[in-house]
């Protein structure tokens, strides 16, 4: 009488039983949780909010100016060219070049010189206060401006700072709609790279230094 030798391998019994437990699934034991809400604790503040970008931004290594309004957002933009001597300013927007000139500061608008930009000064989109990070689109400049300077100054307003990144993607597609930029970056302090012999180097695929000049224009006393 021949005796029936089990041929069945290993890897058949396991699949064997995943498809026994595809068929018979087990009962979910927490059938209500909830996957879709963040885990993180909202800032109930806006104070809060804009305490938390500052703190992690600095962080990253940016510099973090507040401003209680738009007058002074000059007086320390002033204080800051004056103090570092900056030269070869770039500024591509209408509404801060008409600000620059109200205070006097130089600056270039012409995009085939930006090779030789020190400075470059952009508007955002928005402010992420979870990780400190910065919100940019090619609406208003291009990515040159933001990388071949040495310093990139950021002109933000504290009604742009929400908690997360999905809030500031969401406030970009309710301010364009179908036309979105075609563009978006998030930057998170100067540019680094520890790729050469492990060692970190500050401004080696953009800005060295990292300005945000967070302007309040949510309080009716200013």
């Amino acid at each position: 009488m021949a005796i029936e030798q089990n041929t069945t391998t290993a890897k058949e019994k396991i699949l064997k039983k995943v498809r026994q437990a595809l068929i018979f699934k087990s009962k979910a034991m927490y059938a209500n949780i909830d996957l879709e809400s963040n885990v993180y604790t909202q800032p109930q503040e806006q104070e809060l909010l804009l305490e938390s970008f500052a703190r992690n931004f600095t962080e990253a290594q940016g510099q973090f100016v507040y401003c209680d309004n738009k007058f002074d957002f000059i007086d320390k933009l002033l204080t800051l060219v004056e103090r570092k001597r900056l030269k070869q300013i770039h500024c591509w927007e209408d509404d801060i070049q008409a600000q620059l000139k109200d205070s006097g500061v130089a600056f270039v608008a012409d995009k085939t010189l930006i090779d030789k930009a020190i400075v470059g000064i952009t508007s955002c989109e928005s402010l992420v206060a979870r990780n400190g990070s910065i919100l940019l689109s090619s609406v208003k400049n291009g990515r040159a401006i933001t990388i071949f300077p040495q310093i990139h100054i950021v002109v933000a307003y504290t009604s742009q700072v929400t908690i997360e990144m999905k809030e500031a993607m969401q406030m970009v597609k309710n301010k364009y709609g179908r036309n979105m930029p075609s563009m978006l970056s998030f930057t998170t302090g100067p540019s680094r790279t520890a790729d050469i012999e492990r060692t970190l180097i500050i401004g080696a695929h953009g800005p060295k230094e990292l300005f945000v000049f967070l302007i309040d224009d949510q309080h009716q006393s200013h």
